[in-house]
């Protein structure tokens, strides 16, 4: 019996260090995408994006840090780290809004490089030629519960980022990295470009 009780520990303690060496890995591996994106001059880069509540929908984002600015053929996005402006091209309506986690991951693939640090659980496979990161929310309070990650195993460029939220999740693919050097400017609304447009403060 003590013998059974012994090999039980140690089976669990052995898998519990598998794990905790499994998201080491996953941290190690979105460190260094992490360190790639957040290119200090901004990058920019196409995606797609599918989901039961955005349709399909395909694109343009550049990033620099917290802020993104991403533009489909009906609606330009600016967010400049705190004010975030959605230009919608059949009203002519710009909304301005302070947008949460969840809203900034919807428009920004990238989202993620800064939410995996705190709040989440690791763990990662191995897949042909990419790392598979699987990010589990670890408390209620998260509105984004799952994602997941594809990361080109050579470049450590994301490749598609999955989440959950609501229930219901959004894939969004991503192409064409490029790392640039942009303005602050790039990420701001600027009323005079669309002087017809009606802006509507939603703060």
């Amino acid at each position: 019996m003590t013998r059974i009780i012994l090999s039980l520990i140690m089976a669990a303690a052995f898998t519990l260090n598998a794990g905790a060496q499994n998201a080491e890995k996953a941290r190690k591996v979105l460190d260094k995408t992490a360190s790639i994106i957040s290119h200090k001059g901004g990058a920019s880069a196409d995606f797609k994006m599918s989901g039961a509540k955005t349709g399909t929908v395909a694109g343009k984002i550049s990033i620099k840090g917290n802020q993104f600015h991403a533009t489909t053929p009906d609606a330009s996005v600016w967010y400049n780290g705190k004010t975030q402006w959605a230009y919608m091209e059949s009203t002519e309506e710009v909304n301005v809004s302070n947008p949460t986690e969840a809203q900034q991951a919807q428009m920004n693939p990238y989202k993620f490089i800064t939410l995996y640090k705190s709040g989440y659980a690791l763990s990662m496979k191995t897949l042909a030629g990419a790392y598979e990161v699987h990010l589990k929310a670890t408390s209620a309070k998260r509105s984004i519960k799952e994602m997941y990650i594809t990361i080109n195993s050579k470049s450590y460029l994301p490749t598609t980022v999955k989440m959950m939220q609501n229930g219901k999740w959004t894939t969004i693919q991503i192409s064409n990295f490029k790392a640039a050097n942009l303005s602050d400017a790039t990420f701001t609304f600027n009323p005079k470009n669309y002087p017809d447009a009606e802006i509507i403060d939603l703060r």
